[in-house]
């Protein structure tokens, strides 16, 4: 896992993050002999979110760390810093760590309970997704999102590395996505890399007597290294790497394939359900 190691630390993370940010905001205020009271008077700010600043709970916009240079006599240091963790990651901030053992990964296990995973979206249902959560995006911009999903897609072009299963909650096919159309090609392409036999798919039907999963998990294993777990929430995630914490998170991903169906039962639904759309869709 050496990859990019120069500018990576553990895990893809950039060397320099928010929490040394925030301890190098601490010691250089207290080699000022400023209060953090004081120094958000004089940044314009309260003295707690100085105080949030330096905990490594809150991010400074760039203007903010500005500021503070200015009243520490950093010459630039911290409006540097701001800028690099803010716009250094190609994908977003609680998605970039993930992402970058996304490529290193011999053994991927998601939990999907909304949507499709990125990495089997086709372009109509990222569109969609997008869309549903950024209703005024800028067309370029959207091209740009949709393009940068598919490329995480590439993921799968290797025959068989990395191992790829899936447990996709009932709601994520039952629900219309973009539209009957949009839905038919999605459920079609699954279908298609399941029957190439490149990803193992189940499905968590309604029937089960509950989600098991409150949000969605994605599990990694590694040859090189301990495996992790990746939980993922409204625009925010964690990545896991307590043995004890990721220990608990495979006993989940477990008992949620306990309740799926089978594998061929999975395989049954989908087209099943992609035929009712391609029907709505008058295909």
């Amino acid at each position: 896992m050496a990859k990019d190691a120069g500018r990576f630390g553990r895990f893809g993370q950039a060397r320099v993050g928010w929490e040394f940010f925030g301890s190098e905001l601490k010691r250089r205020r207290e080699a000022a002999g400023l209060t953090q009271q004081e120094l958000g008077r004089r940044v314009f700010c309260s003295g707690s979110y100085i105080g949030q600043l330096e905990a490594g709970i809150r991010r400074p916009q760039p203007d903010l760390a500005a500021l503070i240079d200015i009243e520490l006599e950093t010459d630039g240091l911290f409006e540097r810093m701001c800028r690099e963790l803010i716009g250094g990651a190609p994908h977003a901030a609680w998605f970039a760590e993930a992402q970058y053992l996304y490529g290193l990964a011999t053994t991927i296990r998601e939990y999907a309970p909304t949507f499709v995973p990125g990495v089997l979206q086709t372009a109509g249902y990222a569109r969609a997704v997008f869309l549903g959560g950024f209703p005024f995006l800028p067309e370029d911009d959207l091209q740009a999102r949709i393009e940068a999903r598919m490329e995480r897609a590439r993921i799968l072009d290797h025959p068989t590395s990395p191992v790829w299963w899936a447990v996709l909650d009932e709601a994520v096919i039952r629900r219309r996505t973009g539209g009957a159309a949009v839905m038919c090609e999605q459920l079609m392409h699954i279908v298609s890399l399941v029957r190439r036999r490149r990803i193992g798919v189940q499905v968590l039907p309604f029937t089960a007597e509950y989600p098991v999963l409150d949000g969605s998990l994605t599990l990694m294993a590694f040859d090189d290294a301990p495996p992790v777990a990746f939980s993922e929430g409204h625009r925010t995630g964690s990545l896991l790497d307590d043995p004890a914490t990721v220990s608990r998170c495979v006993d989940s991903y477990d008992l949620a394939r306990s309740v799926a169906l089978p594998l061929d039962d999975s395989l049954s639904l989908l087209e099943s359900v992609a035929k009712e759309y391609a029907h709505e869709a008058g295909k």
